[in-house]
C-alpha cells in the first residue's frame, strides 16, 4: 500500500493574509522591539579588504561560540568567533576543494556539501565532513551528483542533503525537464553510507526532473524537501528511505502589490504565481513553514505554514511581506516587475521560550521576525535590516542570539558578503516605520515644522518620482504624504534639500546634472505642494558646478541659504560653496567652506540648518560604507552680516556621528543626508537609504537630543 499522497494546495490570498498576518496600521506594523542587532562581520576579514569574500549559508558550533559560513567565490568555509556576539572575530578559512553550497553541524563535526561538477550535464559533488576544533578533514563522501542544502536530524541519526543537479538557465531558455535528475541523499551516520531516494514522478511541474532546493528534518526523522523549480514538497522517512507524502505548493492570487517598476511604490497590483518554495523549517513535527522565492516561473512574495498530513496551507503571508517592506521603507521597487522582496530562506527556534520564525528577505535586505505561538495565526514582530542578499537564517537557542549570513558582494560600492548577529534587547536607534503603508526610501532631507514641537518633515529624491514631502512625527512615524505638481501635473525632481517655511509652503534645492540639461534649482512651493517658483543659481556657479550641486537648504528671514556638496570648477581643492539668495532684491552672494579629506573617498556637504540668523550647521560627510566609512560630522559656522568676494568661514565641531552610526552593530552607511532642531528643541538626523539601488536599504533615524 501506497504511502504516498498527493494534495493539491490552491488559495485566494485575500482572506488568508488578513488573518494574523499584521498588526493595525494603528501599532505602525509591530514597531515595538524584541530583537536588536549586535555586529557585521564582514567576511572578508577572513583574507583581505581586496578579496571577493561571500557568506551564504551558515551554521554554529555546539558551543555556540563559532559561526561557519559557505563562501563560494572563494571555494572555502569561513569561520567567525562570537564569544563575544558584539565583537565577533575572525578565525580563519578553510578550502573544501569546490564550491561549498551548505553547511550543517553534527555535534563537534562540521558537514559541507561541496559542488564539483565540471559541467551541468555531468552534475558532481561531495560531502565534507570536518572536526570543528582541528579542522582535519575526517572524511569526504561522494554524492554522485551537484549537493545543495544540508541538514542533520535532531537524532543525530540521519544527515539529508537535497541533491538539485540545477538546470542550466542558458540551456533552452532555462525550461525544464533537463537531465540528469536530482534525488534526496540519506546518509545513516552510523555507518556513513549514502542512500538515494528518487523523487521523480510526483510532481505536475516537470516530474522526471525534481530539483530538490532546500532540506528540514523533525524529531521523528521525518524530512521536507522543496522542490523549487517543481513548485512541489515532499516529506521522506529517513528511517525507511520512503516518500510519506507529496504535494503541489500550490498556486496564489495576491492583490495590492506593486508589479511595474517605474519609479514609484504603487501597491495597487496583482500577481497570480506558483509559490515555488525556497527554503523550508518545521515548526514542529506536523507543521513546516515555506519561504516562497520563485525560481522558475512563480514565487508568491511571500511565506507559507503547510501541514504535512494534508498538504494543506494552514496560514499565508499574502501581500504583508510586501506591505511590510514598504511600512519599513525596504521595499526593492526595481523588483517590482520580478518577484518583489523575495522571501528566500526561513528558520524556526523558541528562543526565551517563545517559538518564532524568521523570514528573510533576498531583495528587500531584511529578516522579519514572527511569533508563532499559533501557527494559523503568526504574529509580526518587527523587521531586522541586514547587509545585501541574506542568504541564510540559524538560530542559537542556547544563547539567545540569531545569526544571518548575506551573501551580496561588491568592493566597488561598498557592499560586503557579511554575518550579522542580533539578540534581545532594544536598538540604541530609531528605525523610520509608516502607517497606513505610505511607501518611502531615499530620505535626502529632514526639516523642522514651525510651530510644531513633535513634527519634520522629509522628502524623497530622485530614486522615485513624483517627488513627495513627507510628514513624521519626531518618534520616527511616517503618518503624511504630499505630491509634488508643477502646472497641475506631478513633477520629480532631486530633491537634497528641504525646509518648511514659516510663512506656510516649502523650499527645495534640487540637484542638476552639472553639465547635463537638468540645472540646480532653488523652488518654492505652496502648502499644497505647487510649484510657486524656480529659481536658477547665478550664472558663473551654475556653470562651474560638475555632477555634486546643491545639497542643502534653510530660510532666515528674507534669505534663503544653499550648500552645494563639493568644490566647484576653479575654487580651491577641499571647499564647498555656501550661497545666500536675497529674495527681496533677487540676487546670490556665495561663501565658501573648507572640507576635510578622507582616507578613502570623497568628502562633502549633505544638508544645511540655521540655528539662529547667524549660525549655521552642516553635515559633512564622506562617501564610504561599513568599515571604510571615516568621516560623518556635524559642524557649526558663523556668517559675516556683510562681505564681498569669496570669504571662507571657519567651522567649529559639533558631533562626531560615526560612533551613533556604529552603536547597533550595523553596516554604517554612507550617506547621512537630513538634519533638523524640532519644536521640542531636540536634533534629528536621517539617512538616505537610496530606495536600495546598490545600498543596504536601511535608514538610521538618531535622536542627537539638544545638541544645537
Amino acid at each position: 500500500m501506497s504511502l504516498r499522497r498527493t494534495t493539491s494546495a490552491v488559495v485566494s490570498v485575500v482572506a488568508v493574509a488578513a488573518v494574523g498576518a499584521v498588526p493595525t496600521a494603528a501599532a505602525a506594523h509591530g514597531r515595538s522591539q524584541e530583537f536588536r542587532r549586535l555586529s557585521t562581520f564582514p567576511a572578508y576579514l577572513n583574507s583581505s579588504i581586496d578579496d571577493t569574500a561571500a557568506a551564504e549559508i551558515s551554521t554554529v558550533t555546539e558551543d555556540g561560540r563559532t559561526v561557519v559560513y559557505t563562501d563560494s567565490p572563494g571555494k572555502r568555509l569561513g569561520f567567525v568567533d562570537i564569544s563575544n556576539p558584539s565583537a565577533p572575530k575572525p578565525a580563519g578559512t578553510l578550502a573544501v576543494g569546490g564550491e561549498p553550497t551548505s553547511v550543517a553541524h553534527l555535534g563537534r563535526l562540521l558537514l559541507a556539501g561541496v559542488n564539483t561538477r565540471t559541467s551541468f550535464t555531468a552534475p558532481s559533488g561531495k560531502l565534507v565532513v570536518i572536526d570543528s576544533a582541528t579542522r582535519a578533514v575526517k572524511r569526504e563522501i561522494d554524492l554522485g551528483g551537484q549537493p545543495d542544502s544540508v541538514a542533520v536530524a535532531p537524532s543525530g541519526r540521519y544527515i539529508a542533503v537535497a541533491i538539485e543537479n540545477e538546470r542550466d538557465e542558458d540551456a533552452g531558455g532555462g525550461a525544464i525537464p533537463q537531465a540528469p535528475a536530482g534525488w534526496l541523499a540519506v546518509i545513516d551516520t552510523r555507518t556513513w553510507k549514502v542512500s538515494r531516494v528518487d523523487l521523480s514522478g510526483l510532481s505536475a511541474v516537470a516530474p522526471t526532473d525534481p530539483e530538490p532546493e532546500y532540506v528540514s528534518i523533525n524529531s521523528r526523522d521525518e524530512a521536507v524537501v522543496s522542490l523549487q523549480e517543481n513548485n512541489h514538497l515532499v516529506v521522506v522517512s529517513l528511517g525507511s528511505r520512503r516518500v510519506l507524502s507529496d504535494f503541489s505548493a500550490g498556486e496564489v492570487t495576491v492583490t495590492q502589490v506593486d508589479t511595474t517598476d517605474d519609479d514609484k511604490i504603487s501597491l495597487d497590483g496583482t500577481i497570480t504565481a506558483k509559490r515555488e518554495p525556497d527554503g523550508v523549517a518545521w515548526i514542529n513535527d506536523d507543521l513546516f513553514a515555506t519561504a516562497n522565492e520563485g525560481d522558475y516561473e512563480g514565487g508568491s512574495r511571500g511565506w507559507s505554514i503547510f501541514s504535512k498530513k494534508t498538504g494543506k496551507v494552514v496560514w499565508d503571508a499574502g501581500n504583508s511581506l510586501e506591505h511590510l517592506a514598504v511600512a519599513h521603507g525596504q521595499y526593492p521597487d526595481k523588483r517590482s516587475d520580478a518577484k518583489g522582496v523575495e522571501a528566500e530562506n526561513v528558520a524556526f527556534a523558541v528562543l526565551n521560550r517563545t517559538p518564532y520564525v524568521f523570514v528573510n528577505s533576498e531583495r528587500g535586505n531584511f529578516t522579519a521576525v514572527y511569533d508563532v505561538s499559533n501557527p494559523a495565526k503568526p504574529r509580526f514582530k518587527q523587521l531586522l535590516p541586514t547587509t545585501n542578499g541574506p542568504e541564510g537564517v540559524v538560530a542559537v537557542p542556547s544563547r539567545n542570539l540569531v545569526v544571518v549570513s548575506s551573501e551580496e558582494e561588491d568592493a566597488s560600492i561598498g557592499i560586503r558578503g557579511t554575518v550579522q548577529v542580533y539578540g534581545f534587547g532594544s536598538p540604541r536607534n530609531s528605525a523610520l516605520v509608516s502607517r497606513n503603508d505610505i511607501p518611502w526610501g531615499a530620505l535626502s532631507a529632514l526639516s523642522a515644522v514651525p510651530g510644531r514641537r513633535d513634527r519634520l518633515a522629509s522628502v524623497t529624491d530622485a530614486v522615485y518620482s513624483p517627488t513627495r514631502v513627507l510628514g513624521l512625527t519626531t518618534g520616527g512615524v511616517i503618518d503624511s504624504e504630499l505630491t509634488v505638481t508643477k502646472d497641475g501635473a506631478p513633477v520629480g525632481y532631486d530633491v537634497e534639500g528641504l525646509v518648511v517655511r514659516k510663512a506656510g509652503g516649502y523650499w527645495l534645492a534640487v540637484e542638476g546634472t552639472g553639465a547635463g540639461k537638468d540645472p540646480n534649482l532653488l523652488v518654492r512651493l505652496n502648502a499644497r505642494g505647487e510649484v510657486q517658483e524656480e529659481i536658477p543659481l547665478s550664472a558663473d556657479v551654475a556653470a562651474a558646478i560638475t555632477s555634486n550641486g546643491l545639497e542643502g537648504v534653510t530660510e532666515v528671514g528674507a534669505s534663503v541659504w544653499v550648500a552645494v556638496q563639493r568644490a566647484v570648477k576653479g575654487d580651491p581643492a577641499n571647499t564647498a560653496r555656501i550661497g545666500r539668495y536675497d529674495t527681496v532684491s533677487k540676487t546670490w552672494s556665495w561663501l565658501l567652506y573648507p572640507l576635510e579629506t578622507a582616507p578613502t573617498g570623497w568628502v562633502g556637504l549633505s544638508e544645511l540648518v540655521a540655528v539662529d540668523a547667524n549660525t549655521f550647521a552642516v553635515i559633512e560627510r564622506d562617501n564610504q560604507r561599513g568599515t571604510l566609512a571615516a568621516i560623518k560630522r556635524i559642524y557649526t559656522f558663523d556668517v559675516p552680516k556683510t562681505w564681498t568676494g569669496t570669504p571662507t568661514v571657519s567651522k567649529k565641531l559639533v558631533k562626531d556621528l560615526l560612533p551613533l552610526l556604529r552603536a547597533d552593530g550595523g553596516w554604517v552607511q554612507d550617506k547621512v543626508e537630513g538634519l533638523a532642531v524640532a519644536g521640542n528643541g531636540r536634533t534629528y538626523a536621517v539617512t538616505d537609504n537610496d530606495g536600495l539601488d546598490d545600498a543596504t536599504g536601511e535608514t538610521v533615524f538618531l535622536d542627537l537630543s539638544r545638541l544645537l
